[in-house]
């Protein structure tokens, strides 16, 4: 325990209630200050207990006095679990620290690591907030048609996740996937038939729903390229150790692996992409240099990940023989393909080398920012899972002619050559319908689809960014894709006003014919009903 003129100074900022009790918990180990004694002396770290309901724009000011003042000192933000505040917007605080709902050793221990020049940030919120439903009236005709229909297929997919979550065997298992990807399907084809639709009846911008809030827990032991990647390498680890299923709506390679090596084979990309990364370092590479030898080494990088996971002593029975499984793979696999929706790697490289800002939705931020750090955790996951996806494939086509190589790799249901045969059939076709269709449309819109680590799962996750240069280096049967894009926003004002029109006739047809009409056919059997009756 330091002694009393030793242990640093530290402010707190808090209702009398909760000030006491963070004074109880660290009056042994620090200088605890008010605001008043802290006028005059040094204050190593800044403690603010934030109130509940405060409003986002009082706390921003209140932020930003709090570090002109006591700059250089580390601001530690203590949030309330009732905050309606968004996790997106909380994490664009200045504050080196910030935790929500936290426990006295999770306090003890931020306050240590902020010492220490590192970051903390624990987002819990006692529950997200609730999209309110849409009613049909606040919608457009189009709109409402689409929502509904997803909101339908995400409840039967949900439905079959679930039963998938428990873990069926044998053909329970097979109809499941192949439900969840006739789903899929639909939904795609939902997007594109009601689209136009959507398009020619908009709303009448209807207000914005609240930000879900996320869990978000980040701790950064100092702030440098070592410590932001130390910070993510350590989460992907948890997330890859714990299992990994696949959410992402995409049928996977990787998924026809065990669970066992599915999550070697993360773990060595992870390993591999450590030892070259701390390679980088040492060279000093920069720019073009740096961008020049990764994509170089990436072969080499799947190779030596590929030999891990199959184990270097490890042979297997094949026409009579023993032979090295690690080894015969290497031999048998190509590894030198080129994902076309890896993003530029040269922004990820520089920031985890060199500690170069990164550009995170129009920001450019230093990478131990909360936001910089899960962006570069979002492309880095991205790579591990689309360079384990190139590996897998090249397993499966190994496992199609070595029988015994499928019980040691592959899940106990591909056994089957049926099986297996109708995983890499699906799997060819669902890459040409890829290519031929879903990345024109991704270019056109400027979208790219990366693949992230939450939680256990393999999940999507959107960027907008121009891709241009990318869109004009289709071929004509792909632009032709992007120009039935372009005639459908340019006919969908048309389309509108055509709809419109019929409307407005139908109207007049109604009100001022048929109506009329039937008016007139009435008055005259209301007449000679009369005459009737008056001759009688």
């Amino acid at each position: 325990m330091p002694e009393a003129k030793d242990a640093p100074p530290i402010l707190i900022l808090a209702e009398p209630l909760i000030q006491a009790g963070l004074e109880r918990l660290l009056e042994d180990d620090f200088q605890l200050k008010t605001s008043a004694a802290a006028e005059t002396g040094r204050v190593d770290l800044v403690i603010w207990s934030v109130s509940s309901g405060m409003p986002a724009a009082t706390l921003e000011r209140e932020l930003l006095q709090l570090r002109e003042r006591w700059q250089p000192a580390p601001l530690l933000l203590l949030l309330p679990a009732e905050s309606d505040l968004p996790s997106s917007w909380l994490l664009q605080l200045g504050a080196e620290g910030l935790l929500q709902q936290a426990e006295p050793q999770e306090i003890r221990t931020a306050i240590d690591t902020l010492l220490t020049g590192g970051r903390v940030v624990e987002l819990r919120p006692l529950h997200a907030v609730q999209h309110p439903e849409t009613s049909r009236e606040a919608l457009g005709l189009g709109q409402w048609l689409l929502r509904s229909g997803l909101a339908q297929i995400e409840a039967e997919m949900l439905r079959c996740q679930r039963w998938l979550d428990l873990q069926p065997v044998g053909l329970n298992a097979i109809l499941l996937a192949g439900r969840l990807r006739e789903l899929n399907l639909a939904k795609r084809l939902l997007l594109w038939l009601w689209g136009p639709i959507s398009m020619a009846f908009p709303a009448e911008a209807p207000a914005q729903p609240p930000a879900a809030q996320t869990v978000v827990g980040i701790t950064l032991r100092e702030r440098t390229a070592i410590g932001v990647w130390d910070a993510i390498q350590e989460r992907l680890i948890t997330a890859a150790s714990a299992g990994v299923s696949n959410k992402s709506g995409q049928l996977m390679a990787l998924e026809g692996l065990n669970a066992d090596h599915r999550r070697d084979l993360l773990l060595a990309l992870l390993a591999q992409f450590d030892l070259l990364i701390t390679r980088f370092r040492h060279e000093q590479l920069r720019g073009e240099a740096l961008e020049s030898r990764w994509l170089g080494q990436q072969p080499e990088l799947r190779r030596l990940s590929l030999r891990s996971m199959a184990g270097e002593y490890v042979q297997l029975p094949l026409e009579g023989g023993l032979l090295p499984v690690a080894q015969s793979l290497s031999d048998a696999s190509d590894l030198t393909a080129v994902d076309p929706e890896l993003p530029a790697a040269l922004p990820m490289l520089a920031a985890l080398v060199s500690a170069q800002p990164i550009l995170v939705d129009g920001r450019l931020l230093a990478p131990d920012e909360p936001q910089a750090l899960l962006h570069l955790e979002a492309l880095i996951s991205n790579w591990l899972i689309r360079s384990a996806e190139l590996i897998s494939a090249e397993i499966l086509a190994s496992c199609s002619t070595w029988p015994d190589l499928r019980r040691y790799l592959l899940r106990s249901d591909l056994l089957p050559t049926r099986n297996l045969e109708r995983l890499r059939n699906q799997l060819n076709s669902q890459q040409r319908w890829d290519a031929l269709f879903e990345r024109p449309v991704q270019l056109y819109e400027s979208r790219r689809l990366l693949y992230g680590l939450q939680q256990g799962a393999i999940v999507p996750i959107e960027q907008m960014e121009p891709r241009d240069r990318e869109l004009q280096q289709l071929s004509w049967g792909q632009q032709l894709i992007t120009l039935v894009l372009e005639g459908r926003d340019a006919l969908a004002p048309q389309v509108q006003s055509l709809f419109k029109r019929l409307g407005d006739l139908l109207v007049v047809v109604l009100t001022q014919v048929i109506g009329r009409a039937i008016g007139l056919v009435g008055r005259g059997i209301v007449q000679g009903m009369g005459r009737s009756v008056g001759r009688g």
